[in-house]
């Protein structure tokens, strides 16, 4: 089953890496004999989808993710393995997607408006009259 990632970019099945281990938590003695927490690999390096910008951007946004160029996902969250299989999946699908997301415009510094700097300051002013008729009477 391919993985779509955006309409430009599908990952063929035969480059994800399936691996199915016993999975912790609650499950009684169900737990003991099913394999239901799912891995996903896939060989980001190796991969023969990406163009050759697209595994640089990947490489270089997913690199604290990575280990030899290889991106891993689990799920785990499900009794069942079908559930965990496609969970991971849609993991996998949102990290690929968002690291070969455009970045967003920088931030243009602004400086705050007249009527936001007096709401502020009123503020100030009206807690630190509340603070101060907390205080103990002077003894005159």
């Amino acid at each position: 089953m391919d993985l779509e990632v955006s309409p430009a970019l599908t990952i063929p099945a035969p480059e994800l890496r399936w691996r199915f281990t016993r999975s912790s938590g609650p499950g009684g003695q169900h737990v003991n004999t099913s394999d239901s927490r799912a891995e996903l690999s896939w060989n980001i390096r190796d991969s023969r989808v990406l163009s050759d910008g697209q595994r640089l951007m990947l490489l270089t946004r997913l690199h604290r993710r990575l280990i030899a160029g290889v991106i891993t996902v689990t799920a785990s969250e499900q009794r069942s393995q079908l559930r965990n299989r496609e969970i991971a999946l849609a993991k996998l699908s949102g990290l690929v997607a968002e690291a070969l997301a455009p970045e967003s415009a920088p931030r243009r510094p602004t400086k705050p408006t007249r009527g936001s700097n007096r709401r502020r300051l009123a503020a100030k002013e009206q807690r630190s009259a509340t603070k101060q008729q907390r205080r103990r009477p002077a003894a005159e």
